[in-house]
């Protein structure tokens, strides 16, 4: 039986885990700083240089390379291998593929590759510059898996790949994500910072734009990318790339480059979704005509957004990935460490590779242009008597005598002597000879300029340059990512177009704004149109415009300020959105809804009759958290709010049909903390119902919640002092009910009326029959057993001005 060792448990775990956390961060997910590459990547390039698998050569299946690889040199599952295989080849994820593939690779749509049995691969020209003078001893080999072949500890590497293609993994407790690069700017900045050391992140900068994605679109801001190159971790903004289109009076966005790394088919399908949830309000359409041109996401704008379709772009990027951060960790292994790095400490230890290398590279063929020419000398002198050596050897007995005899004889070397016993006859000629003597010539020079390499720093820095500039000659291309500042995408300066819309709040609280076009004009006596979700009863509705900012009072005397950019347009029966999405702490019953003005009055009455009058300037810089408009006392109620631009009458309805006509100017302006004044008396169970604001020209419309409605020439109301009983304004039945609202109506605006189910109904002002004060009036409208009239509302009948 083996032994037995106890050990106790922490220390078991706390070791394994040290292990297999090193195992990663070494062995699988952090590229080397040398060469860029993470060891599945480098395994699977020698794997191909070895079988054959060269850019010029024909393609291999991907099947055959992956079980090379697993097979020889890299003992995991095949899946992990092939997927690292086909990122090397996918052009939408390498800046320059290492890779050359052949059949489905995948896509930017996030499709997924073909299976390794029906692609082909071979390595690309510029994956080549990596793997050169790999045969030169300029690398380290050390034995696979199982000790049966050996492979390279890194490549050499011409190519700054950790930089120009860039390298993303997980590790156990760290992480790195460094992004692709130009190569002629990255090879600029190495030629560079060899001519002077000295240079700092921000010198680097002037060569070194920023990242360069495979994708393109923009960078925002180059601020963000010097702070992660000075400290190796930062985030930049990405945006995506587009331009706008106008065809057959049709305006469209066309997204032509996306941020890198994320998912086209996805941007689509979230676009589409938020213009079916109205939460983009300015399209109608996404398509995707993308091909083997370029990407190309088209959105449709509606007419009305033709003239700002860069706010629609803006509100893209707000709610999708075509604008993102990405991430910047220059997080590599340096010695077998992992380390965080800067800009210029990554640029400098390829440099320090590269020396290390063509040092190495340069000893190797010193020693073979010295071994060479030492064969060579051998030759040239035998060539000297050579009559005298060809007998030598026909009177030797054996190839080992003639040796000996050509060693003691001419003083050969054992090379030089078995050089010569090779040397073929034809190798004899006058020609041959010559040829002999220039190779030597030409060795000699080989010689002298590898010695000069090893032992002149200038010619050692010079050979690297001169490698450097054939790699960015032969393999440099244009930037693709553009660099550019916040201030130029806010130089796009657009004004919101403003539509008018209609504004319902429900009973529990849900706001929706729809489109007030949607509401065509109705005979009177038509049933309506629904405009409600479900069951939703419809408290308060107003018409505004798109853009206006909302004050939202309770009947608890509280109000709040809501701006309506925030609130998404939708459809006549959609459920809206809950006010608590916009106002998280609202509370209380919503009884009014008034657009924002810089000047004039806000004028409230209660249902007990108290009336108040509060200049704007109370209302402005309104908290979101609740501000008291009025105080109301127990067992009262806010019911009704009027914004006023001067002073000028206004008109108390309630629910017994009693009115009370007023100038405005008889009440002081208060402040919002007080009770206000009595403005009606009532009589028992009466309670007021509605207010609006008169002028010399119009009618007061009143319907009661039966329908019942009439529109009567305001000169009928004569104007009275506050505080009175006032007169009847309009003659309630059993069959008509209480009265439920009161309008003022001039002879270019219509009536929307609400009811209890739901419907709505627009009307004409010339529909609506013109009687008397005392008058119980016609009906207005066809209501379902049990449909009651709770809302009415007025809006221009043309040109849609505000109220």
């Amino acid at each position: 039986m083996g032994e037995i060792i106890e050990v106790p448990l922490e220390e078991e775990l706390k070791e394994s885990y040290l292990d297999y956390a090193m195992s990663v961060i070494v062995g699988r997910a952090l590229p080397d700083v040398r060469d860029g590459l993470k060891p599945v990547q480098r395994r699977i390039l020698y794997a191909m240089l070895e079988a054959g698998n060269e850019w010029n050569k024909p393609y291999k299946k991907s099947a055959r390379i992956v079980g090379d690889v697993i097979g020889k040199y890299h003992p995991h599952g095949d899946m992990p291998v092939y997927e690292a295989l086909v990122r090397m080849a996918q052009d939408f994820t390498m800046r320059y593929p290492l890779v050359d593939g052949q059949g489905n690779f995948g896509s930017v749509d996030g499709d997924p590759p073909a299976a390794m049995r029906y692609t082909e691969v071979r390595l690309t020209k510029i994956a080549h510059e990596m793997l050169a003078d790999l045969e030169k001893e300029t690398v380290e080999f050390v034995p696979n898996y199982d000790n049966t072949l050996k492979e390279p500890v890194v490549l050499p590497s011409k190519l700054p790949n950790l930089l120009v293609n860039g390298a993303s993994g997980i590790a156990v407790g760290m992480a790195t994500s460094i992004p692709p690069h130009n190569l002629g700017e990255v090879v600029s900045a190495l030629l560079a910072l060899l001519r002077n050391p000295d240079l700092t992140n921000e010198d680097l900068m002037e060569y070194i734009k920023g990242p360069d994605f495979p994708t393109g679109a923009y960078i925002v801001g180059r601020t963000s990318i010097l702070n992660a190159y000075a400290t190796g971790k930062g985030t930049v903004k990405l945006r995506a790339k587009y331009h706008v289109e106008t065809e057959k009076n049709r305006v469209k966005l066309v997204f032509t480059e996306i941020p890198y790394q994320v998912n086209k088919a996805a941007v689509v399908e979230k676009i589409a979704r938020l213009i079916k949830e109205k939460k983009l309000e300015g399209a109608t359409e996404v398509r995707d005509e993308s091909d083997r041109h370029g990407i190309r996401i088209v959105v449709e704008l509606k007419k009305e957004w033709a003239k700002a379709p860069h706010l629609i772009a803006k509100e893209i990027f707000t709610h999708t990935p075509l604008e993102t951060n990405f991430g910047i960790i220059l997080l590599a292994l340096v010695n077998g460490r992992p380390e965080v790095l800067t800009l210029k400490d990554l640029l400098q230890h390829f440099i320090n590779w590269r020396r290390i290398v063509v040092i190495r590279r340069t000893q190797y063929d010193l020693r073979k242009a010295k071994e060479r020419a030492h064969i060579l000398e051998g030759f040239l002198k035998a060539l000297e008597h050579l009559d005298e050596i060809i007998e030598l050897i026909k009177t030797s007995d054996t190839p080992k005598t003639a040796k000996d005899r050509l060693i003691a004889r001419f003083n050969f070397t054992e090379v030089q002597a078995q050089e010569i016993l090779n040397l073929r006859l034809q190798r004899l000629t006058a020609l041959e000879r010559e040829k002999i003597l220039l190779e030597y010539e030409e060795l000699k020079r080989a010689i002298e300029r590898y010695e000069r390499i090893l032992t002149d720093e200038p010619t050692l820095i010079a050979t690297i340059e001169e490698e450097l500039k054939k790699l960015k000659e032969e393999f440099a291309d244009e930037r693709r990512t553009e660099i550019i500042e916040e201030a130029e995408i806010e130089g796009l300066t657009e004004e919101t177009p403003r539509s008018p819309v209609l504004v319902l709040l429900n009973e529990e609280g849900f706001i929706k704004k729809i489109n007030l076009e949607e509401f065509y004009i109705q005979k009177r006596g038509g049933k309506g149109l629904l405009v409600v979700y479900g069951e939703e009863r419809i408290n308060q509705a107003n018409f505004a415009f798109s853009d206006d900012t909302l004050f939202i009072f309770t009947e608890e005397g509280k109000v709040y300020p809501l701006s309506l950019k925030d609130v998404p347009t939708s459809s006549k029966q959609a459920k809206g959105v809950h006010l608590r999405n916009y106002i998280p702490n609202f509370d209380g019953v919503p009884i009014a809804l008034l657009p924002l003005r810089e000047e004039g009055f806000i004028f409230m009455a209660t249902a007990k009759g108290t009336i108040k009058k509060v200049s704007f300037e109370e209302f402005q810089g309104l908290r979101k958290t609740g501000n008291i408009a009025i105080v109301v006392q127990k067992g009262d109620k806010l019911r009704s709010v009027l914004s006023l631009t001067q002073e000028g009458r206004v008109l108390l309805a309630t629910k017994n049909g009693q009115s009370l006509h007023f100038e405005t100017s008889d009440l002081r302006p208060m402040g919002r903390k007080s009770e206000g004044v009595i403005g009606i008396r009532l009589e028992e169970k009466d309670e007021v119902i509605g207010m609006v604001e008169t002028k010399d020209r119009g009618y007061i419309f009143t319907i009661t919640e039966a329908g019942f409605g009439k529109k009567t020439v305001v000169s009928e109301f004569r104007v009275q002092k506050r505080g009175g009983l006032g007169i009847n304004c309009h003659k309630l039945s059993l069959k008509t009910g209480q009265l439920a609202s009161v309008l003022f109506l001039e002879e270019d605006e219509d009536v929307i009326i609400f009811t209890s189910s739901g419907k709505a109904i627009r009307i004409s002002l010339q529909e609506i029959p013109l009687l008397a004060r005392s008058t119980q009036g016609a009906r207005m409208l066809t209501l379902l057993p049990g449909e009651r009239v709770r809302k009415t509302i007025k809006i221009k009948e043309n040109n849609f001005k505000p109220l």
